[in-house]
C-alpha cells in the first residue's frame, strides 16, 4: 500500500493530525502540490495549523533536504522587514555593522514560508513580486543581483480579496501567490478530531514529564462540544492548563470554570447598512467583538480569526491602541507547548 495513504488512514500526515473529511481533503491537496514547484497560498483562521501544512508540503517536495524558513510578516518591524527578507550590506544604513544575509538567500534551494502575507508593507510587496518573477534580488545597499532558487508558500488568516480591495495586498502579487490555494479547515468543522487532538496533546505532556494522566469521557465530551474560535492552538493551550491543574485524572473542573461562560453569544448580530465601506465594516466588527469579549484582545483576535499582532495593528490604525488594555490580563495562561515532531513522510 502507498505509505502516504497509510499515514492518511492513520490520521497523520507529516506533522498534521486528523481524520475528519475536511482534513482528508487537505491531505489530498497537499500530496498533489508538494512534489511540484508551484507557489502555494494557505488560507485559514488563526490557529488552524498553516505552518504545519507548509512544513508538510516542504517535507514531501524535492527540496526536503534543503532549508525550510518561516517568516511572520506581521511580527517584524516595518523598518526591519526588508533587511530581514533580502539582507543588507555593511554600512548600508545606521547600525548595519556587517553584511547580513536575508531569508531568501538563506533559503536558497529550499522553501520560504511567508505567514500573514497581508501584513507585509505594500512597498515591499513590489520587491517580493519582482523576486518571484525574476528569481533574483539585491541586498539593501548593493547593486548586484543575486540569483535564488526558492519555493514560496504564503499564508493569510484574512480573506485576501477584501485585503486587495482595502489596499493591504497588491492584486498582482495576490495573483502570483494564488497559483494553488489551499484552505485549512477550522477546528469546529473537524468535530471528530477534537478528541483525537486532545488525547495527542495529553500524550505529549505525559511523555515529556513522565506522567500517566488520563482524561475523563465527560471532559472529552465538553471539549468536543466547544466551537474553539482559537482552533487547534486554543485547544492545545486548554489541554496544557488542564494538565497542570489536574492530579492524575483530568475532569471537567480542570478545564476551567469559565469554559462555557466565555463562549460567544449565539445570535449576537451587527447591522451594517448596504453601501458601508469595507474598512468601516472591519472597524465596527472589531469593536463589537471586543465588547463581546469584555475587551480581552486575545480572545477577540481568536474569534475574528486574526493574530493578536494584527488586532493591535488595526487598533493603532484607528488611534485606539490602548483600548481596554486593563482587560487583557484576563486571558493570561501558560505559554503554549512547542510543537513536537511526528514521523516525517517518506521523501
Amino acid at each position: 500500500m502507498n505509505p502516504i495513504l497509510e499515514l492518511q488512514d492513520a490520521g497523520r500526515f507529516g506533522r498534521m493530525l486528523g481524520m475528519a473529511p475536511a482534513m482528508q481533503k487537505l491531505y489530498h491537496h497537499v500530496a498533489r502540490v508538494a512534489p511540484t514547484d508551484a507557489t502555494v497560498l494557505l488560507l485559514g483562521e488563526s490557529g488552524t495549523g498553516k505552518e504545519l501544512a507548509a512544513q508538510t508540503i516542504h517535507a514531501l517536495s524535492l527540496r526536503h533536504n534543503q532549508p525550510f524558513l518561516p517568516v511572520n510578516c506581521g511580527a517584524i518591524s516595518p523598518q526591519l522587514i526588508e533587511s530581514e527578507i533580502f539582507g543588507h550590506e555593511k554600512g548600508s544604513f545606521t547600525g548595519a555593522e556587517r553584511q547580513h544575509k536575508g531569508y531568501f538567500e538563506r533559503a536558497n534551494g529550499g522553501t520560504l514560508f511567508l505567514d500573514e502575507i497581508t501584513e507585509m508593507p505594500i512597498d515591499l510587496q513590489v520587491k517580493l513580486l519582482r523576486v518571484l518573477e525574476s528569481g533574483s534580488f539585491m541586498r539593501i545597499g548593493s547593486a548586484q543581483e543575486i540569483a535564488c532558487d526558492v519555493r514560496v508558500i504564503a499564508a493569510s488568516n484574512r480573506d485576501p480579496e477584501p485585503a486587495v480591495a482595502e489596499g493591504k495586498l497588491r492584486l498582482d502579487l495576490y495573483h502570483r501567490l494564488n497559483v494553488f490555494p489551499i484552505f485549512i479547515p477550522p477546528l469546529r468543522e473537524r468535530g471528530e478530531d477534537i478528541a483525537l487532538l486532545a488525547q495527542h496533546f495529553l500524550e505529549e505532556l505525559n511523555a515529556a514529564y513522565g506522567t500517566p494522566k488520563v482524561m475523563t469521557p465527560e471532559a472529552l465530551a465538553c471539549l468536543t462540544s466547544r466551537s474553539w474560535p482559537g482552533n487547534v492552538r486554543e485547544l492545545r493551550n486548554h489541554i496544557q492548563r488542564a494538565y497542570i491543574l489536574a492530579d492524575q485524572t483530568i475532569g471537567v473542573a480542570a478545564l476551567g470554570a469559565d469554559f462555557e461562560e466565555r463562549e460567544p453569544a449565539k445570535g449576537a448580530t451587527l447591522a451594517v447598512p448596504v453601501g458601508t465601506s469595507l474598512a468601516e465594516v472591519d472597524r465596527q466588527i472589531i469593536f463589537a467583538t471586543l465588547d463581546l469579549c469584555d475587551g480581552v484582545k486575545k480572545r477577540a483576535a481568536a474569534i475574528l480569526g486574526i493574530s493578536l499582532k494584527t488586532l493591535y495593528n488595526r487598533l493603532e490604525e484607528y488611534g485606539l491602541a490602548e483600548r481596554l488594555t486593563e482587560a487583557d490580563s484576563e486571558d493570561s495562561i501558560p505559554p503554549p507547548l512547542d510543537e513536537k515532531e511526528v514521523p516525517n513522510l517518506p521523501a
